[in-house]
């Protein structure tokens, strides 16, 4: 075949688009590192960490590192009452909940940039 080159998209074109997604792929694993590294703080039953406030700990990936409980939660808390059971059962609950709301919102500042499947645009 008279002119015909071979290669279809250009060598030149092709080097560039894997140029373009080695490095997309080096920021995305840079980002999951700063999400499994960083700190996300869920709090419930009194808004800050205080004494009445059930604290969990966890990171970017939601991998709960901690679970803390303020000092008058332990006061408050009668094991033995159901009630008291329950409510610390929802509190920790809340927590969780809190601190995958803020995970997710965090993942979204990180990873939201790459697009969907780490390609932007689609």
């Amino acid at each position: 075949m008279a002119g015909y080159r071979g290669g279809g998209m250009g060598g030149g074109n092709m080097n560039n688009l894997v140029k373009q997604a080695q490095k997309l792929q080096e920021q995305m694993q840079e980002a999951e590192k700063e999400l499994e590294d960083s700190e996300v703080v869920g709090l419930s039953g009194g808004g800050e960490e205080g004494d009445e406030t059930v604290v969990i700990y966890m990171n970017g990936k939601k991998v709960i590192n901690g679970v803390e409980f303020g000092s008058k939660i332990s006061q408050m808390i009668d094991l033995s009452d159901e009630d008291d059971v329950e409510m610390l059962e929802d509190l920790i609950l809340a927590a969780i909940n809190d601190g995958y709301k803020k995970a997710d919102a965090l993942y979204q500042e990180k990873m939201g940039k790459f697009g969907s499947a780490g390609i932007p645009g689609l």
